[in-house]
């Protein structure tokens, strides 16, 4: 088990990449098992979940491989339709590819996914939109059987869920017949995931708004396509600033996909800059406490950038209120900056931050991927030494986190 050890007080200065979005790439990489051509994803960052992903896509009988900062995926003849154990728990979002196994091979058989614990996420959801569609569902022993020729529906989801509309889409891109989805997340995900189907020759309109019609049955065909930047690896980064002080420049990041973080921390008192090509931070002067921050499905502030700002509130001044609406079990991180002197408390759904004057080092402990940020960011505001194990969390959704930190003059390192 890999761990990292953080020597804290070194404001960061420089510029750096942001890598290609996590939560874009996963369901493009689904969708690409639904065309019979070869498919190239450019900026695709090199994750656990991204290899996760390949090696699903290989047990289905389709070429992926990496070459470079590129993936290739040539999916001319898929023969599998199930996914093993094995591979399922290797992540959450591997439940993706139950529309396209289904839309692509008729039937799909996958067990319960893996990932992070962040509490209950049914995927009942998801489960609906395929039923909505004609498939038949079978649930027994922890997993799932589909079967069926799918067609159009109105399909309207009861919450705004990222992966059930993402699962929808999917599916609905094989189906007979136009399919509506209605309530549909907003989050640049979904847009980045229709752009995709476009471009195999997909009809795909209204990502990006609440209302999603796909035309299925489209002749598809292989395409090509550049993955935009990851908004909650940029904001982490943000926060890593915010904490340590310092002045850094992320390029590559389009700054309306995360303008509801940087407005937290423009109130919090630091300089932020926005051009079309990368956002610059300063941040010279201990933070002050803001209103409270409420997470909510785009465009409302994301989840997952809660854990790295409370790190960065977590040392200042004032009091902020966090109020987390999507995950119940999202305040893991708590406890281990606890140990690093902050003062949080928490009651349900609500934590309550106050700002400390310094945070000092200490051993922790990542329970899952943005709250192991968190502490990184924590350490590089602290005094003295951290140590935060479970670096495997982090290696879902971070390349090489700590080479891109110790670009920024970090003094960050993997034992």
């Amino acid at each position: 088990m890999s761990t990292y050890i953080v020597e804290g007080g070194r404001p960061l200065e420089g510029s750096v990449r942001v890598h290609g979005a996590k939560n874009s790439v996963l369901p493009i990489l689904a969708a690409c098992l639904l065309a019979p051509g070869e498919c190239v994803i450019h900026n695709c960052p090199d994750l656990s979940d991204v290899r996760a992903s390949l090696d699903i896509l290989r047990r289905l009988g389709c070429r992926a491989e990496r070459q470079g900062e590129a993936v290739v995926v040539d999916a001319s003849a898929p023969v599998g339709w199930d996914v093993p154990d094995s591979l399922m728990r290797e992540m959450r979002s591997s439940v993706i590819f139950l529309g396209a196994i289904l839309g692509r091979m008729g039937q799909a058989q996958l067990c319960a996914p893996g990932g992070c614990e962040l509490g209950p996420r049914p995927i009942d959801l998801h489960l609906s939109a395929i039923r909505a569609l004609g498939g038949a569902v079978e649930e027994a022993d922890g997993g799932l059987r589909c079967s069926g020729r799918l067609r159009g529906a109105d399909i309207v989801l009861s919450l705004p869920s990222v992966g059930a509309t993402e699962n929808a889409m999917l599916a609905a891109v094989s189906a007979d017949g136009v399919t509506t989805i209605t309530n549909a997340a907003r989050e640049p995900e979904i847009v980045d995931l229709q752009n995709f189907l476009t471009a195999l020759g997909a009809r795909v309109r209204g990502a990006g708004s609440s209302i999603i019609t796909v035309e299925g049955r489209a002749p598809l065909h292989g395409g090509t396509y550049t993955v935009p930047a990851d908004r909650i690896v940029a904001a982490t980064y943000l926060a890593a600033a915010a904490c340590a002080g310092g002045e850094v420049e992320l390029t590559g990041v389009d700054w309306r996909r995360l303008s509801t973080v940087t407005a937290v921390l423009r109130e919090a008192g630091c300089a932020v800059e926005s051009t079309p090509a990368a956002i610059r931070l300063g941040c010279h002067a201990p933070l002050r406490g803001v209103p409270p921050v409420r997470t909510a499905p785009y465009p409302g502030f994301p989840t997952d950038a809660q854990p790295p700002l409370m790190a960065a509130m977590a040392k200042g001044s004032g009091c902020t209120v966090f109020v987390e609406n999507i995950f119940e079990s999202r305040y893991r991180h708590v406890d281990e900056l606890a140990r690093m002197g902050a003062d949080i408390r928490v009651e349900g759904r609500v934590a309550v931050v106050y700002g400390v004057p310094r945070l000092h080092g200490a051993r922790v402990r990542a329970a899952d991927l943005r709250g192991g940020a968190a502490l990184v960011c924590a350490a590089l505001g602290a005094e003295g030494v951290t140590a935060v194990s479970g670096v495997h969390h982090m290696d879902r959704g971070y390349q090489c986190l700590e080479g891109d930190l110790a670009a920024l003059g970090a003094e960050i390192r993997r034992v």
